[in-house]
């Protein structure tokens, strides 16, 4: 029998002829029929794998993941009525593969979605969120190889070589997934610190002074613990972006904890006790307030007007500093995934 080859691309398999009829006279009619199904998939699947790595907006994200669904049900629709080839082994496995990755994307991945808003409420709250992205995209590496599988059995059924070209969607999911991977490692290892700056920071809007020094002192544990654990870590094909901006981060959150948050503290005290002799002051009435404890107001607003000057310069450059600390990390990531990321 004449072999007759197919060229292979991107991860839905597509080849070049155009079928629409629904009956078919041979195998390749009608991997040529299926596989003109699924290049819309194949587009809709990318500009959606290439919006999470890329994109910032989470609507934007949601939109492609929603109109791949689309995409999705109408290839469905069109397989399901056709008529498949020889028998319908191929044609009940191709359909199974789509189902599947529908239920996917309509259950797994919109969950993904629902865990991104409480994430940052916690550790575990974004372990528990980067854990189901990479299940998830697990669940849907298997399935293409299940799917590729299946596809090149038929094709070897039916005598269909088959040719894979080096633009293939499946090798850059692949790649995707490996770098998605490092960059999930170094996100959890920064934000099992930058969660003690989120409590730090309530503390702080509180004036909670027992909670500020608990806080910085477990800031300051952790950012070191941190530092420790970077030099582990190794970098994605030798990239250090991540972790040198990761590192500054932390180098950040030390010196606001050991050196700056005392001079916060120290106003907050000083504060606290001025209105405690201010309340007592009103409190007494006037023909009755002593030298001592005149003197001793105006004594503590003069050292609360400085306590304020100081207060509030440490406060302001310390917000400069953790501005810059996390645009640092936040460009650092995203030119990491732009740049390792295929975006074509």
């Amino acid at each position: 029998m004449k072999t007759i080859t197919l060229k292979l691309t991107l991860i839905f398999l597509f080849v070049a002829t155009s079928i629409t009829a629904q009956t078919f006279n041979n195998a390749s009619e009608y991997l040529d029929f299926v596989a003109e199904e699924q290049e819309e998939i194949t587009k809709n699947m990318w500009k959606y794998t290439k919006a999470v790595a890329h994109s910032k907006s989470d609507r934007s994200i949601d939109g492609k993941r929603k109109k791949l669904l689309k995409t999705i049900d109408q290839a469905i629709a069109k397989i399901t009525k056709a008529d498949g080839f020889g028998d319908d082994d191929y044609k009940s496995k191709v359909l199974k593969h789509m189902t599947f990755n529908k239920n996917l994307l309509n259950q797994d991945y919109a969950k993904i979605i629902d865990m991104k808003e409480v994430a940052e409420q916690s550790y575990d709250a974004m372990e528990a969120y980067v854990l189901a992205q990479e299940m998830a995209d697990q669940k849907m590496e298997e399935s293409q190889q299940e799917y590729e599988r299946n596809f090149y059995e038929y094709a070897a059924k039916h005598d269909i070589q088959i040719i894979e070209s080096e633009s293939d969607l499946g090798k850059k999911m692949k790649i995707s997934n490996d770098v998605f991977e490092h960059y999930h490692d170094m996100y959890l290892t920064y934000f099992k610190v930058y969660i003690n700056e989120i409590y730090l920071m309530d503390a702080i809007e509180k004036n909670d002074v027992s909670a500020i020094q608990q806080n910085a002192n477990a800031l300051v544990a952790a950012a070191k613990e941190g530092l420790e654990l970077l030099e582990t870590k190794e970098a994605y094909k030798k990239d250090q972006s991540v972790i040198n901006a990761t590192k500054k981060a932390f180098e950040f959150f030390i010196d606001e904890g050991e050196n700056q948050i005392p001079i916060i503290t120290e106003f907050l005290i000083v504060n606290e006790d001025f209105e405690k002799i201010k309340s007592t002051l009103e409190q007494t009435n006037e023909r009755k307030r002593t030298k001592e404890q005149v003197d001793n107001y105006n004594k503590k607003v003069k050292e609360v007007n400085e306590g304020a000057d100081n207060y509030n310069k440490v406060n302001a450059a310390l917000n400069t500093k953790r501005q810059n600390a996390i645009n640092g990390l936040n460009n650092a990531n995203a030119n990491f995934l732009s740049k390792h990321i295929p975006n074509d």
